[in-house]
């Protein structure tokens, strides 16, 4: 009886325990194509689960870092979604190529034409953002979320750093560090292979230039060799001739 009650006492804080850390897997986010280097562009994909049971998800708006404005943001389209981008003037100054960037986005809102993210499944949206900043670590993007029965989600608080996910957290991008830093080693390695190999071919070359003058050598002392041995067979040749010849001179006399 005992071990009875404690088995079922067991089954139900395993479920209040799961219960209790779905919202924390099953919120909105951000993670990019790649890698989302400071001072670089990159393809990020706004995840969106579906978190009811009897409801779909029918609209989606992601505010954009007022912070560190964005100037260049490009949403990529999704089939059964329509894309409105609001723009805003930028709060500080803001260059691009050279250019003064006089609008910014500041939202981009995703309203579904048909069913949504029905439940069971969830939606990626994304977007082509740069320059991403060069002195911030992250990016914080807040979103609202909207479902089919009027219901709303706001996921719009920043997570700390050593405190526990808050409950509707905010998607966050995390940084890596800039590219060129990346494209300087790389090019380094680079260098030293091309030297490397350049040296392996200079070495190869003065080996074949070695083995090509042995070669040259072999074929001139075998040529010369040759030719002595053709005079001295001539010369034997020409000895005997006149040897035989005074022989049979004696013989007459």
């Amino acid at each position: 009886m005992k071990a009875s009650r404690i088995a079922a006492a067991g089954a139900v804080s395993g479920i209040a325990v799961l219960a209790l850390s779905a919202p924390a897997f099953a919120h909105v986010s951000v993670q990019p194509e790649g890698a989302a280097a400071k001072g670089g562009y990159a393809v990020v994909d706004f995840k969106v689960p579906n978190e009811r049971d009897n409801a779909s998800t029918t609209k989606l708006e992601v505010n954009f870092p007022t912070d560190h404005p964005l100037a260049s943001v490009m949403p990529q389209p999704v089939p059964g979604w329509k894309a409105e981008v609001t723009k805003a003037k930028p709060a500080k100054p803001l260059e691009a190529h050279g250019k003064q960037i006089t609008e910014v986005v500041t939202k981009v809102t995703w309203t579904a034409d048909g069913k949504g993210v029905q439940p069971g499944y969830f939606q990626k949206f994304p977007v082509s953002i740069g320059a991403l900043p060069e002195d911030a670590d992250q990016l914080v993007f807040k979103a609202i979320q909207t479902y089919s029965n009027k219901e709303v989600v706001r996921w719009i608080e920043v997570p700390q750093e050593g405190q526990d996910e808050p409950d509707t957290p905010a998607p966050v991008l995390k940084l890596s560090a800039a590219e060129d830093d990346a494209h300087g080693a790389s090019g380094s390695s680079d260098a030293k292979a091309e030297d490397t190999g350049a040296d392996a071919q200079n070495t190869a070359a003065d080996a074949s230039s070695s083995d090509s003058g042995s070669g040259d050598g072999s074929d001139t002392t075998a040529r010369v060799l040759g030719i002595v041995g053709i005079v001295v067979g001539a010369a034997g040749v020409a000895y005997g001739v006149l040897a035989g010849r005074r022989r049979n001179s004696g013989t007459a006399a």
